[in-house]
């Protein structure tokens, strides 16, 4: 009989506990979650913050016994510190060692806290835990001053979620757009000027130098909230803080949120033999150079097949099918991943955007781009050959699907290429007399048909 051992009860951890107990009943499987929380989902959390689901919305599996009734041991509170993978064993936070005959990696990422004065602390918050999503809750109360550090793709999400509960919001972005990571310079100042009519305060190309606490016994909104939990520290400050700007100028903060990016957590993984770079390495059935050893979701570095090379792509439905794939190799069924998903699709306070691919062009490549400012639409595809490799749009919601299948599909388009260059609104057009005959994912050509 097998033992799976699983870190990290995230999206990833529990699909890919749920799979081993599918294939192999009576297996063993013990998922180990390093907070004291039933498992759930943190992309639920920006819903918790506006109040469309309480707590229990955020919770992955909803029935109380779930765990118990799929005989899958669950630890809480527990994280790993050393992993000998020689002999099979987790030294844990809590003393004790665990064996295993399989193990997944899906520890997950972290918040990324850059060396700010005064980041570690009170009143400054991640927003990445329940336990983040609670002191944020009873800060970010209407009229509020809140600055938010970073405008990339999970800044935008919370930034949206903190908007509409009424507080007075601005946002430092060190780029010089907003969602550098995912959009051209005209995206991203698309994306700037709609925040700017919506009431948000978008600082881009600067940086937060500075946060500083006032005398204790100022008056302001902190001083009235008790035992909130910060990046560093417990004790809430007494007053208003104030923020400085690489600008010079200096903003008054009752909270600041940081949400400057995030890193796969595998600092455990030092000298225990398995290979990383930016996250751990995996092949094509998501086992590491380690036997036994697999790895899956934001701490796992796949090879993506479009990009040509191995990428940590830190989104749910990657983790979600990086779990499946390893879970049933883990298991003695040979399952190979078809690849990295480059998808970004953003709701930025009612501005649609996305990203597929290598938006930012190949070299040797071409690409066309189509703006309206006035209409806030914006719409960019990248080619290599008669390949289309990337795209981004802004505004444009017609043809999200057609673009992910053309990208992830490598549809060859043939005479279509020199056709969208001319017309790049002709997407659907070029999907239905390529894609289909080719035999890629058909589901696109649904959208004209709704």
């Amino acid at each position: 009989m097998t033992h799976h051992v699983i870190l990290g009860a995230g999206p990833a951890g529990v699909i890919a506990a749920e799979t081993i107990r599918k294939h192999a009943p009576r297996d063993t499987i013990t998922l180990i979650g390093d907070e004291n929380e039933a498992p759930y989902s943190r992309m639920a959390i920006p819903y918790l913050l506006i109040g469309k689901v309480g707590e229990e919305g955020t919770h992955l599996r909803h029935t109380p016994d779930h765990f118990e009734r799929l005989n899958i041991q669950v630890l809480r509170g527990v994280r790993a510190r050393v992993l000998d993978s020689a002999k099979r064993t987790l030294e844990l936070s809590d003393g004790r060692t665990i064996g295993f005959d399989k193990l997944l990696i899906a520890t997950g990422s972290s918040p990324a806290t850059p060396p700010i004065p005064g980041i570690q602390g009170p009143g400054v918050h991640s927003c990445w835990t329940l336990a983040d999503a609670r002191a944020i809750a009873r800060l970010a109360q209407p009229g509020a001053k809140v600055l938010q550090m970073g405008a990339g793709f999970i800044g935008c999400i919370i930034m949206e979620a903190l908007q509409q509960r009424g507080v007075e919001l601005s946002v430092v972005e060190m780029g010089d757009r907003m969602v550098p990571r995912m959009m051209g310079p005209t995206a991203g100042g698309m994306i700037k000027a709609w925040c700017q009519t919506k009431g948000v305060k978008v600082f881009t190309g600067t940086r937060v130098e500075a946060i500083e606490r006032g005398a204790a016994g100022a008056p302001g909104l902190q001083g009235k909230i008790e035992e909130v939990v910060g990046i560093g520290q417990s004790a809430m400050p007494t007053g208003p803080m104030r923020v400085r700007l690489s600008s010079g100028e200096c903003l008054e903060a009752d909270l600041v949120i940081s949400a400057t990016g995030v890193k796969p957590n595998i600092g455990f993984l030092e000298n225990s033999g398995v290979r990383c770079l930016v996250g751990v390495l995996t092949d094509e059935t998501l086992q590491t150079n380690v036997p036994g050893i697999y790895a899956a979701g934001d701490c796992a570095e796949a090879f993506d097949k479009v990009s040509g090379k191995t990428i940590v792509s830190a989104i749910q439905p990657n983790a979600a099918e990086q779990a499946r794939v390893a879970a049933l190799n883990m298991v003695g069924r040979k399952t190979e991943l078809k690849g990295v998903t480059q998808i970004n699709v953003l709701d930025t306070l009612g501005l649609i955007s996305s990203s597929f691919g290598n938006w930012e062009g190949l070299p040797g490549g071409q690409g066309v781009e189509l703006t309206d400012q006035a209409g806030h639409k914006h719409l960019s595809l990248q080619f290599k050959d008669d390949l289309l490799v990337g795209c981004n749009s802004v505004g444009w919601t017609e043809h999200v699907g057609v673009m992910r299948g053309l990208v992830e599909g490598q549809v060859h388009l043939g005479e279509w290429k020199d056709r969208l260059l001319a017309d790049p609104t002709r997407l659907m057009d070029a999907y239905l007399a390529n894609a289909q005959g080719q035999g890629h994912w058909s589901g696109a050509a649904d959208e004209r048909r709704r």
